[in-house]
């Protein structure tokens, strides 16, 4: 209880920075009125936009199951995912992914591992696009990002790009991802650590020239999805500082202190709009409306596919092929 309690307590560190930035900003009434006077049309072309990210992401895990020779429907695939989504957004860590796991498991019968092994090659593709963008934007905006925050923002893209390498590389973290799977009950059915690392590691060659293109495209959604929020406030941002912004602060709301970014984002935001020949109030406002149109949607769209298609209960998959391949 001690420990889960203060797991929460430090997810509240972003809301709490988003009450200090709302608090020094000069003009709070500010951020009230640009979002009375948003323009609705691009949100509203940047909200149906989130259907187009959506989908990207569906064909991209279909690209990473399909290699292992796993066929699974679009449509429950969509279901998962979304569902997945809204848990993951709403919960600390990576709890959705789980879900997705389980899914495969109760509707085909996929080994526990096979299904990790695609959800972790999934989130994988996203951290590897994530620091390319990430290190054009800390060097577009250097002038702010200097001294510890460069430090850590240059150390945050080394990790991104190293860290996954001891999953990749045979040998390197074997024996310690045996031992966690021997101890973990939920990894440990149907596979194990060995097919873990082989279904991992198959992904490696000729899915990437898929699935890395995919990927960028889904970034690439997600930027004109803020350049859109951009016009609707009526901000003069070209769509290249806006790819540099959002990269950054995608990068900086996977620090376990918030959910979602929240809070973090707007702070970095208040602090660089000023170099773009805006006041901070308008870098709050763009986050704010960054949260609601992007994240919040999904979080709707999550909740409705959690109604049609809640996640498993049991294990499911008798009757079908162990491995889940057609």
């Amino acid at each position: 209880m001690r420990r889960t309690l203060t797991r929460a307590l430090v997810r509240l560190i972003g809301p709490l920075l988003l009450v200090v930035v709302l608090l020094r900003i000069d003009d709070r009434e500010a951020v009230l009125r640009a979002v009375a006077a948003a323009r609705p049309w691009p949100l509203a072309l940047a909200v149906a936009l989130n259907l187009m990210n959506v989908h990207l992401k569906v064909v991209r895990w279909d690209v990473l199951l399909r290699a292992r020779g796993i066929r699974y429907p679009i449509r429950r695939a969509w279901g998962s995912f979304l569902t997945s989504l809204y848990v993951g957004m709403l919960t600390p860590g990576r709890v959705g992914d789980v879900l997705r796991i389980r899914y495969l498991r109760h509707d085909l019968g996929v080994p526990y591992a096979e299904g990790l092994a695609s959800v972790v090659m999934d989130r994988l593709c996203d951290l590897y696009v994530l620091a390319a963008f990430v290190a054009v934007g800390v060097a577009r905006y250097s002038p702010v990002i200097a001294g510890r925050l460069a430090w850590i923002t240059w150390g945050g893209i080394a990790v991104t790009v190293l860290a996954p390498l001891v999953l990749l590389i045979p040998g390197l973290t074997d024996a310690a991802v045996r031992t966690i799977f021997k101890r973990v009950s939920f990894a440990a059915e149907g596979g194990g650590a060995g097919l873990f690392f082989e279904a991992l590691r198959a992904q490696v060659g000729r899915p990437l020239l898929t699935t890395i293109p995919l990927t960028v495209a889904t970034f690439v959604v997600n930027y004109v999805q803020g350049y859109l929020i951009a016009q609707a406030l009526g901000l003069s941002i070209s769509l290249f500082d806006v790819t540099c912004l959002l990269a950054i602060a995608n990068l900086l709301g996977l620090l376990p202190i918030s959910i979602s970014g929240v809070g973090i984002r707007e702070l970095f935001f208040s602090l660089v709009f000023p170099l773009l020949g805006h006041p901070a109030e308008a870098g709050v406002t763009f986050g704010l409306l960054v949260f609601a149109v992007i994240y919040l949607a999904l979080i709707a769209l999550g909740f409705v596919s959690w109604q049609i298609s809640p996640p498993p209960s049991a294990p499911g998959g008798e009757g079908v092929n162990p491995s889940g391949r057609s």
